[in-house]
């Protein structure tokens, strides 16, 4: 059995369909050369001297049926001709049959090494492609300016055509996208995501643990690590410090954003129209005196700590407890969540808390790089 060369499989199929109905040739050539995907005049020749040839007697190699071809060969008469092997054969190898060799020549081989992928098909390639589609994203994420085929095809080693295909489906994928303008990729969204589902509260937990429990050995007073939870925070993470007196707030436990230095570390960290839905969903209700319940000066508040990227908690959800809290930023430099201390009041000062300041960034910054964060000293 011959086989076509799968690039012409959709013209083969078309041409059949056309001839079914349509006799003649000049007619058949004209119908597939209206298609969406026009079929021109030698492929259709082609395609049917193929068949012919495939489909003949043995008896009758002599030549095939006539057919009415356009109107400059229209009289002509398609014969077969036989083709002499280019090597003598083999004593003990039989001569390919005319069939067999009007269609070698008819048929011609695909060209070695046009497409990396023929070795993947040859060899079930499956696993090499996978290894190639990785090489490609690991390159376009090293590039965050983006990169263009040449270059992304001259780094991983592959042809053009080959990067060009795997580029493609990942991009239909999301993984990787394209601009418009220029053509160059770029990580896509769903590989945040995937990288944002590693980072779950469990592995927070077990990745921000020690970094509490060496701030609280440094400062004396209980550390805290607390995400975002709806319109309110919760505390994920917390240790206690060697000192006396420290505060018994267990793990898991939900404080309001606005009157909490964890929470305003968050509420700083929304887009402003994010900022402003909360603002209009959520009741600023006191905790304390000195709970802030006023929209403008929360406002202000915010402003402030957006500006100097640390948050205070004077007595206003718990009277006899101060704090102090800064951002977490994870690998797409996001504010992931807010570390700080906390003390009662008699110990914990203002001037305290701010002296304590320089600790706790550090803390930040270690725990934003365990979660994937760069250039953290320049950001702060």
């Amino acid at each position: 059995m011959t086989w076509a060369p799968l690039s012409v499989l959709p013209a083969a199929i078309a041409l059949l369909s056309c001839s079914l109905n349509y006799p003649c040739l000049r007619l058949v050539c004209e119908i597939a050369a209206r298609r969406a995907k026009p079929i021109s005049h030698n492929t259709v020749r082609q395609l049917i001297l193929w068949y012919a040839r495939t489909n003949a007697d043995e008896d009758d190699q002599g030549a095939v049926q006539s057919f009415r071809w356009p109107d400059r060969v229209r009289h002509r008469r398609v014969e077969m001709r036989s083709v002499r092997p280019r090597t003598k054969p083999k004593a003990n190898e039989k001569p390919a049959s005319p069939r067999k060799a009007a269609v070698a020549k008819l048929v011609k081989p695909p060209q070695a090494d046009i497409d990396d992928d023929a070795d993947d098909r040859q060899r079930g390639g499956g696993v090499q492609s996978l290894g190639r589609a990785f090489a490609i994203l690991e390159e376009v994420a090293r590039h965050r300016d983006g990169i263009g085929l040449a270059d992304l095809s001259k780094l991983v080693g592959l042809h053009n055509s080959t990067t060009f295909h795997l580029a493609k489906t990942m991009v239909s994928l999301g993984y990787i996208r394209q601009e418009k303008d220029s053509k160059r990729y770029r990580v896509g969204r769903p590989l945040f995501a995937l990288a944002a589902s590693a980072l779950d509260e469990i592995e927070m937990v077990n990745v921000a643990t020690p970094v509490l429990e060496d701030l609280s050995r440094e400062t004396g007073e209980s550390g805290h690590f607390a995400v975002r939870m709806g319109d309110a925070v919760v505390v994920i993470a917390r240790t206690s410090g060697p000192g006396a007196f420290q505060l018994t707030d267990r793990v898991g436990v939900v404080r309001p954003a606005h009157c909490t230095a964890l929470g305003k570390i968050i509420l700083a960290s929304l887009r402003p129209e994010q900022l402003k839905r909360f603002l209009e969903r959520v009741d600023l209700k006191p905790s304390t005196e000195k709970s802030i319940t006023d929209v403008p000066a929360l406002m202000r508040e915010i402003a402030e700590i957006k500006h100097s990227g640390i948050a205070f908690d004077d007595g206003e959800f718990n009277p006899e407890v101060r704090c102090i809290a800064v951002p977490v930023m994870d690998f797409t430099g996001q504010t992931v969540g807010a570390l700080g201390i906390s003390g009662p009041i008699w110990r914990l000062s203002i001037q305290a808390l701010q002296n304590h300041a320089k600790t706790i960034r550090a803390a930040a910054n270690r725990l934003s790089a365990e979660f994937g964060a760069k250039d953290i000293a320049k950001s702060t």
